[in-house]
């Protein structure tokens, strides 16, 4: 009787034949490869809206609530927040969607760390937003501001330092630190800069980050 090996299943081609050792390897070798890029969504699809949300959001802010309460354009006053908080709430709801559909059908703990980690960005967002509305109101439209800001930006770079953590990314860690170090050095220098720097070290790092990740992974794939 031929030996086998446990790594090494009985794999028939299409036209019943079987295949050799060397076929049955490369096709399992297909299949985990088509699993990890099932496992691993694009970078830029979770980074992306993310940062178009800031740059958006809190580019107008700046515009509308610019440092000492200069106003750089004439917006009205709902519109900056508005735009931020209509962003906030789509890119947390494609994180959760892509985070729930790569794990969606695979069984085990990566599954459960999957749709969990999805849940995450939805819910604690969901919990966050009634809160700071109820806090907000009690401020001047240039502190509700920050306060939004500043809140949405700390609980986002929570969530990929816990993301990080789970699977063991370091950069996803990395970019979570990141995130959570230029939220606080913006929230200490006031209304105005905190936007300016979120928009432009938050949201386009975001960018930077999705797209550089993407070209890599693209290109350890094609090898």
């Amino acid at each position: 009787m031929e030996p086998t090996t446990s790594s090494v299943h009985d794999v028939d081609g299409d036209d019943g034949t079987e295949l050799t050792a060397a076929q049955r390897l490369a096709v399992i070798d297909a299949q985990e490869q088509a699993t990890q890029r099932q496992l691993e969504p694009d970078p830029l699809l979770m980074l992306g809206p993310w940062g178009v949300a800031w740059l958006l959001g809190f580019g107008l802010l700046f515009l509308r609530f610019g440092p000492d309460g200069r106003t750089f354009v004439d917006l009205p006053d709902w519109l900056p927040l508005a735009t931020l908080f209509t962003g906030l709430v789509l890119a947390a709801t494609i994180t959760a969607v892509l985070g729930y559909r790569s794990y969606h059908g695979i069984e085990g703990p990566s599954s459960l760390q999957g749709a969990m980690y999805g849940w995450s960005w939805f819910l604690g967002f969901g919990a966050l937003m009634p809160i700071v509305a109820r806090m907000g109101n009690q401020l001047p439209a240039d502190e509700e501001g920050l306060l939004w800001g500043a809140a949405a930006v700390a609980l986002t770079g929570v969530l990929y330092m816990a993301g990080g953590a789970v699977w063991r990314d370091r950069w996803m860690f990395a970019l979570g630190a990141w995130i959570a170090t230029t939220n606080v050095i913006g929230a200490m220098a006031g209304p105005g800069w905190h936007s300016l720097i979120v928009a432009v070290a938050g949201g386009g790092g975001l960018l930077l980050a999705g797209v550089t990740t993407t070209v890599v992974m693209r290109r350890r794939r094609a090898r």
